[in-house]
């Protein structure tokens, strides 16, 4: 029979989206079989949006009160020298769009384990990529429109009720009134131009959601927004939001002079 390896999960849950570390932990269990060690590194705002997952997936945060740049990155490089030398790990999984943790893994390799890494889509570069023993790319998927849409059938399922009892007790003088209106009504848009509707992207989508601000059409500051990004998981510490919004012109404008970005959409919204 052969021995279950001892397997060590670190988290950058700073870098990483919710979904991505769920699919993590997911793809680490069907890899190994089991999981002696899982940790998730972030600050205290993130621990707090973050405690219903982590408690569902058994992940034990641990949080970092310090504010400086890769305070969290340092939080965890430390703590995982210390866990390699209490726990003897075979394997070190971890999860982290990040390349400056090439020290650590080069370090951890040395103490005799194998380390793996896992990312998110998009955001991990090449240079990367070539640190670990092995490495997935997994990518980020929203499930905030999948609610939006079961809540939106349960409001549909209950309309056709409500239409039928107000129906039974409509009198034909009104039913004859209420044909007029609508027949007004369609009349009026037809010759009235309607509106055209631009489509939100996902990427879109996804910022929109990290910083609400935006919404208002009106101009936010950038900094605020790349640190909501940031906070989110959709910018790395040390990517640039300007980079990020030059493939988006069609949807978001940035103002220079002070740094500001408007979200472009909001007019057709």
């Amino acid at each position: 029979m052969t021995p279950t390896l001892r397997v060590m999960l670190l988290i950058d849950a700073d870098n990483v989206s919710a979904d991505v570390i769920e699919q993590a932990v997911q793809r680490t269990m069907d890899e190994y079989g089991a999981i002696h060690v899982r940790r998730a590194y972030c600050n205290a705002e993130m621990a707090v949006n973050r405690q219903g997952l982590f408690k569902q997936l058994s992940v034990r945060p641990m949080v970092n009160l310090s504010a400086g740049k890769n305070s969290t990155d340092i939080a965890l490089a430390v703590d995982a020298i210390d866990l390699v030398i209490a726990e003897r790990p075979d394997v070190v999984v971890l999860v982290s769009s990040d390349s400056d943790f090439a020290p650590l893994v080069s370090r951890l390799r040395e103490k005799g384990c194998r380390v793996c890494g896992i990312g998110q889509q998009g955001k991990t570069g090449d240079e990367t990529v070539g640190i670990y023993d092995t490495f997935i790319d997994l990518a980020h998927h929203s499930a905030k429109p999948a609610a939006r849409t079961t809540a939106a059938k349960k409001v549909a399922a209950k309309v056709p009720a409500v239409k039928t009892g107000r129906a039974k007790s409509t009198t034909a003088p009104a039913k004859k009134a209420a044909t007029k209106t609508a027949a007004r009504k369609t009349t009026r848009a037809a010759v009235e131009p309607q509106p055209v509707q631009q489509p939100v992207s996902e990427a879109a989508e996804f910022i929109l959601a990290a910083a609400p601000a935006l919404r208002s059409g009106k101009d936010v500051p950038l900094n605020d927004v790349a640190k909501a990004l940031r906070t989110a998981g959709l910018l790395s510490k040390s990517g640039s939001s300007l980079k990020l919004f030059d493939k988006l012109t069609a949807e978001f404008a940035v103002l220079q002079h002070p740094d500001r970005i408007r979200w472009t959409g909001a007019s057709a919204s």
